[in-house]
């Protein structure tokens, strides 16, 4: 369960509410979240989320009847012996007793909640199974106590949509899961055109969560936390508005050394010195000086930027971004993006990480096409768009000067295979 600040009375009520559910099932009391028991079981929430799970018929009986979950995220999550895992708000621990069984041998699972009572809970679940592969953290998930990319697999099962501060949460499983890890969750969501009244009445009637996402919503904070390859599939009805559904998303992938994430705004300096640099090599781009950063905040889109940071130092060493090709609404599905490496880390994957998250990010987010003009004499940035799969629809001859000498441009450009 996250845990808020001492004044943020609504979700301290949340957090004291659970840990009075830790409290009855130490004490072998039946344990149901406030949706009510028929409710419960009739959206698969809570233990009959996990029928047909061959390894929760193994789990000690308190830990399946201390779930107050939505689904079984687990399940989906294809887990490897040796992997990580990380649930966020475990609460009595069922998903980090199976995730540690999927990945043993050599594989560590983590549980972080805010609940101290349901982490006492949890690790007595995990001594009375035998697992001696799990680890359950005190903390928040807003703040979570792991460091950046020490997890393959974030998990949660219905509790981000109980956080004040979704964003947040996101943010931190982006932080802590290696370049390429996956994220998957059950969550309750909210069906869309709910007015906010509506919607506040069903998260009341329903009881078991607040402060819902729609799809839509929940699939744009994970595009502005840098997730791609978002797929959001309903599984079963809450009642009143509202249903569960399983949220999976992955980290796009870097190379060895090297990790990517949004571009955010301090990192601005670092974002024009590349561009100031790829201005003077005179093979990237028409300008002569960069832009300000508010004109080039201003002119990309806010959720498909990325800089590649070395992983070392800690230094942004490349950046993609989109901007829009134009302002008219038909070409509201067209993108066009640069790409600027610094020269010591040119040749080692950066630029194509770079250009393939740029892709995924964009194909999300239904765009069809990306598309930029590259200089002929530019073959390295022509080869590298052309392994990404980009095409080159033709050469605009002499069309502008540059230093004064007439300039060719090759327009390529990427239409998804995945956006209708």
């Amino acid at each position: 369960m996250p845990q808020h600040e001492s004044g943020d009375t609504p979700h301290a009520e949340v957090t004291a509410r659970y840990g009075a559910l830790a409290e009855a099932a130490r004490a072998g009391e039946a344990v149901v979240a406030a949706c009510g028991e028929e409710a419960f079981a009739a959206g698969r929430f809570g233990a009959a989320g996990y029928e047909g799970d061959e390894a929760a018929g193994v789990l000690p009986e308190g830990a399946v009847r201390a779930s107050l979950g939505c689904g079984n995220p687990v399940a989906v999550a294809e887990l490897a012996p040796g992997e990580r895992v990380l649930d966020l708000g475990p609460g009595g621990g069922i998903d980090v007793l199976l995730s540690a069984r999927r990945v043993a041998p050599g594989g560590i699972a983590y549980g972080v909640d805010a609940t101290p009572g349901m982490v006492a809970l949890a690790e007595g679940h995990a001594r009375e199974a035998g697992v001696d592969n799990a680890r359950f953290l005190h903390g928040r998930i807003e703040q979570i106590p792991l460091p950046d990319g020490h997890v393959d697999v974030v998990v949660s099962n219905c509790v981000i949509s109980l956080s004040a501060d979704k964003p947040r949460v996101l943010a931190e499983a982006y932080r802590v899961l290696r370049p390429g890890g996956r994220f998957g969750v059950s969550d309750v969501l909210a069906h869309p055109g709910l007015d906010p009244a509506q919607r506040e009445e069903a998260e009341r009637e329903v009881g078991c969560t607040g402060g819902t996402l729609t799809a839509d919503e929940y699939r744009a904070q994970l595009l502005a936390a840098g997730f791609t390859d978002i797929r959001i599939t309903p599984t079963a009805e809450a009642g009143a508005g509202l249903h569960s559904a399983l949220v999976r998303a992955d980290k796009p992938p870097a190379p060895g050394g090297f990790t990517l994430r949004p571009m955010q705004e301090r990192d601005a300096g670092r974002v024009l010195e590349l561009y100031r640099v790829g201005i003077e090599e005179g093979q990237a781009t028409f300008e002569t000086e960069p832009q300000s950063w508010e004109a080039f905040d201003t002119g990309k889109l806010p959720l498909h930027r990325y800089v590649a940071v070395e992983e070392a130092s800690g230094k942004v060493v490349g950046w993609v971004a989109a901007g829009p090709t134009s302002s008219r609404a038909v070409y509201a599905g067209v993108a066009e993006h640069s790409v600027y490496v610094a020269s010591e880390a040119r040749g080692r994957g950066v630029a194509r990480a770079l250009v393939e998250a740029l892709v995924a990010s964009t194909e999300a987010a239904g765009i069809w096409m990306v598309q930029s003009s590259v200089f002929p004499e530019n073959t390295a940035s022509l080869a590298l768009h052309e392994r990404a799969g980009f095409r080159q629809v033709g050469r605009r001859e002499r069309i502008t000067q540059h230093h004064g000498v007439w300039r060719d441009t090759v327009l390529i450009e990427r239409r998804s295979p995945l956006v209708d």
